[in-house]
């Protein structure tokens, strides 16, 4: 019983963190970035977020991108838990799979620079983390266990199985506004420097309802059979302090019994009409950005630095007074907590090999390790997250351009990390799209971008097990603009 106890609250604290929490840093903030992936060494408007620096050398003038990206995708979690043999609907199983989806029909980004001859004036705007809703209509595995636990704990009230609904729904967006200025040091050489403000907002719902319990053989609320309980505890503990052991053996041992219970029964009380939680964040925070970018034959080779962003999570929110068990308290309404952006290190290369064909490689490190969360989270991850990437790109006339890219994204989990409220996987993305150039003026880039999740498998607790996974396909479209 204690154990369902903590699984309970545990739930409450965690159920309105969905995508909150989870180490996600969009870099896909332009429709070039979605056809080659590899931008962090080259040249382009785009570079306002790939490469900053290098955007010093683009010609004299206004240079901007407009950007629109539509993804979609799924989270999936594999539950194993041996209580699930109790839902009346389970038929017996104990494996379970909870899938969520999610729609970002209309993820924009803007990026814009004014050249002089030596100077770069740089802005940029995108969504950098998050970007849409995700929706677990049935909710999850944890939903499902704390419910399982109750009819578990209920056993020697007669209880043999569960039923319930349950549903979970979280949108979370983090724009990004840059603003920054790049200098040619010769011609070769460039460097940056600017700020990146962030303001994040999030909203997320969670309920669980119609708790019902199998008795006998039939299905009643959980209300009713905590009515029933109370009503016989009642009416045995007015019997035994007019009569005594007079009431009978029988009826004493039952009456000693449920007294023994009801310190348990009435901590059931809070989720007799089931669970109705509701959390709104908002955050803001600023934070430097370094760059430099160094020409020399036929290579480019460029690379950047984003500090940390020192980010606060206002919380208004259903929770309104502390409760025991202190992880649930990151949502206690009226309070600030910490959910900082992680630094980000980028290096990137580029080779011509023709003048109309070129190579590129770039890597990511995220420090996500010394990005400070809420009770110190950032500690049970093994290390920060390593991005390795490479592209082509190929001039097949003076106005079309195909290119093509990869990435592959490593992340430092570990078991304690990962819950099925939030998280993520290993993954490794393709992208492809052509540009096309109607005049010196404007140019058109569409693209296809798709990530191929592996799998997360949790070692098993007390009978418990997750395995976890996700997809993501994302298409895009993008005017560049030159004046």
């Amino acid at each position: 019983m204690k154990k369902f106890l903590l699984t309970a609250a545990f739930l409450v604290a965690f159920s309105s963190s969905a995508f909150a929490g989870g180490i996600l840093t969009n870099t896909n903030q332009s429709v070039t970035f979605l056809r080659m992936l590899a931008r962090d060494g080259a040249i382009g408007i785009d570079g306002v977020y790939s490469n900053p620096a290098g955007v010093a050398f683009l010609d004299p003038g206004f240079h901007i991108s407009l950007n629109w990206q539509s993804a979609w995708q799924t989270r999936t979690i594999t539950t194993t838990n041996p209580l699930f043999a109790l839902g009346v609907n389970n038929n017996g199983a104990v494996t379970k799979t909870f899938e969520g989806k999610a729609r970002a029909p209309f993820i924009p980004s803007i990026q814009a620079a004014y050249n002089t001859d030596k100077w770069s004036f740089q802005f940029g705007f995108a969504v950098s983390g998050g970007g849409g809703k995700c929706e677990f209509d049935d909710g999850l595995g944890s939903f499902e266990g704390a419910v399982a636990q109750i009819a578990y704990a209920l056993k020697p009230f007669g209880v043999t199985g569960y039923d319930m609904t349950s549903m979970l729904q979280g949108d979370q967006f983090y724009f990004g506004f840059t603003l920054g200025a790049a200098y040619k040091v010769t011609d070769n050489l460039s460097v940056y420097g600017g700020l990146r403000a962030l303001y994040g907002t999030a909203s997320y719902k969670a309920k669980i309802e119609n708790i019902q319990v199998h008795e006998g053989t039939k299905l009643v609320s959980l209300g009713d059979l905590l009515d029933g309980i109370n009503a016989s505890y009642a009416q045995l503990k007015q019997m035994y302090e007019k009569y005594g052991d007079a009431i009978g053996p029988e009826n004493v041992a039952k009456y000693r019994a449920l007294e023994a219970a009801m310190p348990q029964i009435e901590k059931l009380e809070v989720y007799r009409n089931g669970v109705n939680l509701q959390s709104d964040q908002t955050g803001f925070g600023i934070a430097p950005i370094i760059g430099i970018d160094y020409k020399t034959g036929k290579f480019n080779f460029a690379a950047k630095y984003e500090f940390r962003t020192h980010m606060g999570m206002k919380n208004k929110s259903t929770l309104t007074e502390a409760i025991a068990v202190e992880a649930a308290n990151q949502f206690l309404d009226g309070t600030t907590v910490r959910e900082d952006s992680p630094a980000l290190l980028t290096l990137g290369a580029e080779y011509s090999i023709l003048p109309n064909l070129r190579v590129d490689a770039g890597y990511h490190y995220f420090y996500d390790k010394q990005s400070a969360k809420y009770g110190n989270k950032q500690d049970l991850l093994k290390g920060g997250t390593n991005e390795y990437l490479g592209g082509i790109e190929y001039d097949a006339t003076d106005k079309l351009t195909v290119s093509g890219g990869f990435q592959i994204t490593k992340y430092g989990l570990s078991d304690e990390y990962m819950n099925d409220i939030s998280f993520v996987v290993n993954s490794w993305t393709f992208g492809l799209g052509a540009k096309y150039k109607f005049n010196d003026k404007i140019a058109l880039n569409v693209a296809y971008f798709q990530t191929n999740y592996g799998d997360y498998n949790t070692a098993a607790v007390q009978g418990v097990q997750n395995s976890f996974t996700r997809t993501n396909y994302v298409v895009g479209a993008g005017v560049d603009f030159t004046f």
